[in-house]
């Protein structure tokens, strides 16, 4: 009974620890330079989204057509926490 009871308080423990890890993490983004020399983003998922500096560029010349699109078509888009 007592091997229950102390499994049983660990995994409370683990969860508790899950839930500040994923508290503290949430909408917290870290950007970090690549071996490769590209820039990674990560906090927005469960793998980095990694591009080079001049796709980066690239990309956030186009924000308004990429925030323009999203608008568009926010009734067929799913939308994840």
């Amino acid at each position: 009974m007592t091997v229950l009871k102390d499994l049983t308080q660990a995994n409370a423990r683990i969860a508790e620890l899950e839930a500040k890890l994923a508290a503290k993490h949430a909408g917290h983004f870290t950007l970090k330079v690549s071996t490769k020399g590209a820039v990674s983003v990560y906090g927005m998922g469960r793998w980095p989204v990694t591009l080079y500096a001049t796709q980066w560029a690239t990309l956030l010349a186009h924000s308004n057509d990429i925030t323009t699109f999203i608008a568009d078509h926010k009734a067929e888009l799913t939308y994840k926490d």
